[in-house]
């Protein structure tokens, strides 16, 4: 399905969304009753493998039909390979930008999930800077992703938005302590911003989410604060529109990726023109049904396991009127006909031998 049907035209950019960052090959064990413990050996009931870091955005946005550019480094190792086939075959995202560096091994992220939450451990070297002329970076692209870095300016985020881009952009944890708003330069050239409750607090001084949603707004369009069980909140400071939406209860495996699923999310509703309510209505359900698996990108849901969740929800799902009511805008998005339940892509291994 392609949510931009009948958006597009002649003279449209070559791509929906561009984004560039670190992909990781991830290792996720679930079924882990407990954190593991000092001294003993531990036994996941579960198991997968797949390409993580940015990856997990790229993966969100494709599956929900976006045409995704990715610009990243890969290692020449297997572990590299696999990540490229991965993202550029099995997904369909354009890698023309990204590139192989010999020598360089891929970064790798161990991630156990127990108790709805997750621990990671990691490891990687920065890559190499790229030897000879590269495609042209950012490309033209109706929107582009962007993970903000205190005291560090990107310069492609200025000329995306130059070109046209719509900057959608998160932030990650302030270990310096500062949360100094004037230190996110590039936050001037972003149409949204989306921090969690914490962060956004921490950087507006705001006693509570919403007041730091409205605080952000004089330093950015739109301001979405993700307030983790209990939902989102968003303020359109152009037009003063705000939306309230809470979560989606599920059974969480494992929340690896579920904030990147989000972003994927409110972009696709914000390209298609949706109202704000609605688009943080289908960040936060395209979130929640990411944590019913397990994995990063292997968990990130395409438009079939929306539609089955349509389904579930409108017969014995446990929304309630007010709910339904909330999601009924999918009903006119959704075909008439759909799969009887998720996709399942998730592959508990690297790959198999030819014999297989």
């Amino acid at each position: 399905m392609d949510p931009l049907d009948g958006l597009r035209g002649h003279g449209d950019p070559e791509c929906d969304v561009y984004l560039t960052g670190t992909v990781f090959l991830d290792i996720i064990f679930t079924g882990l009753d407990s954190a593991p413990v000092r001294g003993t050996e531990s036994w996941a009931r579960g198991m997968g493998s797949s390409p993580g870091g940015v990856a997990n955005m790229a993966t969100a946005l494709a599956r929900l039909g976006l045409r995704t550019s990715l610009s990243a480094a890969f290692g020449d190792d297997h572990y590299g390979e696999y990540c490229w086939d991965a993202l550029e075959q099995g997904e369909g995202i354009d890698l023309s930008r990204s590139r192989t560096v010999a020598g360089w091994h891929s970064p790798v992220t161990v991630s156990m999930a127990y108790e709805g939450e997750r621990t990671m451990v990691s490891h990687g070297h920065e890559a190499p800077p790229p030897e000879g002329a590269l495609p042209e970076c950012p490309p033209r692209a109706r929107a582009a992703v962007a993970s903000l870095v205190p005291g560090h300016r990107q310069d492609w985020i200025a000329r995306a938005a130059a070109n046209g881009g719509r900057v959608f952009a998160d932030v990650g944890w302030d270990d310096s302590g500062d949360w100094d708003l004037g230190a996110l330069s590039d936050l001037a050239h972003c149409e949204a911003f989306l921090p969690n409750a914490q962060e956004a607090m921490r950087y507006t001084g705001a006693d509570c989410p919403r007041a730091a949603a409205h605080a952000l707004t004089e330093h950015v369009p739109v301001a979405v604060v993700t307030l983790g069980a209990d939902g989102a909140y968003a303020v359109d400071g152009r037009t003063g529109e705000t939306a309230r939406v809470p979560a989606i209860a599920v059974e969480a495996l494992d929340p690896t990726g579920a904030g990147d699923v989000f972003v994927a999310g409110f972009i696709t509703g914000s390209l298609a023109g949706w109202p704000l309510a609605d688009r943080l209505a289908f960040a936060g359900l395209t979130a929640a049904l990411s944590v019913r698996e397990f994995g990063g990108s292997l968990s990130a849901p395409g438009w079939a396991e929306v539609a089955a969740w349509w389904a579930y929800a409108r017969t014995d799902g446990g929304q309630g009127r007010d709910g339904l009511r909330r999601y009924a805008f999918l009903a006119d998005l959704l075909p008439a006909t759909a799969r009887p339940g998720p996709l399942r892509r998730a592959v508990p291994t690297i790959g198999f031998g030819r014999s297989s």
